[in-house]
């Protein structure tokens, strides 16, 4: 597919002020220091995020001289679009150039009955912790997304899908940070992004319908937790530390444990009735017998949470099977006895590499990771 024009070409942009990733406080700064007073941020927020448009000549709220002037010293620069896919089930998958050639993947899945549109969006360029069970991590790290980056998925999924008229369309209506990457690890872009999600000039998200999944970077979740209250989800996957070291590398520097320390720490802090999601990935023979149930039921009896069971969702050589319908079905009503409600998450846009944990993008490689996983690939079939 043909990318999303732009207003102005990078090479000819490389002094501008990108405006797509500042804040409102950002965004206000930048026009004091071009002599406008600060309400123009609010109109330029909404004709950025509202309208999605990159062109100052058509934002006709503003002076011709102003605009004359933006488009001197500022740009509105989103991530180039390479590729827009549609599963048979509705979901759509963008494959996005970011600055440096790489590409990364952001996904929008829409419910059953249309009512509810949740993006995932990816936070970095790959991966650092290598979880075993997951295709992206296998692919190495290149480096850190830009607040513009991040936003801008949640920029070109609203725009592909046409303008929000008057706050009643909403294109996008939950994000994930579920895609590439560790949000926590990339702190300092993720949460003003995620600031941009819930502000009413930009998406106007509710703190509900935006959440941040971690693998469990303890003193990061502390730190969110004074900053944003947004929904949590942690990847657990296993119940114990011994399978968790294997399947999660991060669980040796911050154990079980300490994670679910933090999860009652940052639950404290925010909003009342509030519950931590937990995500756990089904493995055939791994992680799904009775006693990995019983376990983990034990393990989450004090935390106010809820359990999503997803079934593994394959990619070559990666050593896993996905259990049967019927064992993920026994290992749901196990936890059930046990008290805990937990959906099985259905599988979406596998047709297209969408799903869960399939995420792959194109990573230039500064871990030589994925170099040393393709040899240890060709060692074995030899």
């Amino acid at each position: 597919m043909t990318a999303l024009a732009s207003s102005a070409s990078p090479a000819s942009n490389a002094k501008r002020t990108n405006l797509l990733g500042l804040s409102r406080d950002q965004m206000e700064a930048f026009f004091v220091s071009i002599g406008e007073k600060k309400f123009r941020a609010t109109q330029m927020m909404k004709w950025i995020h509202h309208e999605g448009c990159d062109n100052f000549d058509a934002m006709t709220n503003l002076s011709k001289p102003l605009r004359t002037r933006l488009a001197e010293v500022a740009e509105i620069q989103g991530p180039s679009v390479v590729y827009e896919g549609a599963s048979k089930d509705g979901t759509r998958k963008w494959v996005l150039e970011v600055e440096g050639g790489s590409y990364v993947e952001t996904v929008l899945i829409p419910s059953e009955n249309g009512s509810r549109r949740t993006l995932c969006v990816s936070s970095q360029v790959g991966c650092t912790l290598d979880c075993s069970f997951c295709s992206t991590g296998k692919q190495g790290f290149q480096r850190n997304l830009t607040a513009a980056e991040i936003i801008g998925q949640v920029w070109v999924a609203s725009r592909s899908a046409g303008p929000r008229k008057d706050g009643i369309s909403r294109p996008v209506t939950n994000v994930v940070m579920m895609g590439m990457g560790e949000p926590l690890l990339n702190y300092d872009n993720v949460v003003p992004a995620m600031k941009l999600m819930l502000d009413d000039t930009a998406y106007g998200l509710s703190k509900r319908r935006v959440t941040l999944s971690t693998s469990g970077v303890v003193p990061m979740i502390d730190k969110l937790g004074d900053e944003l209250d947004v929904s949590l989800a942690i990847s657990l996957h296993a119940a114990n530390d011994e399978l968790r070291n294997e399947l999660v590398p991060l669980n040796r520097k911050y154990n079980i444990r300490a994670l679910l320390d933090a999860c009652q720490r940052y639950l404290a802090k925010g909003a009342e009735r509030r519950v931590v999601t937990i995500e756990y990935t089904l493995i055939k023979d791994v992680n799904d017998q009775q006693a990995h149930a019983e376990q983990l039921a034990a393990l989450l009896k004090e935390l106010p949470c809820k359990i999503n069971l997803i079934p593994f969702n394959p990619f070559p050589h990666s050593g896993y099977e996905t259990p049967s319908r019927n064992q993920a079905m026994r290992f749901q009503q196990w936890l059930y006895d046990l008290g805990y409600t937990a959906p099985i998450r259905m599988t979406r846009g596998d047709d297209i590499d969408a799903a869960c944990g399939q995420l792959v993008g194109r990573v230039k490689d500064k871990t030589r990771r994925h170099e040393r996983y393709i040899q240890s690939i060709q060692i074995d079939a030899d």
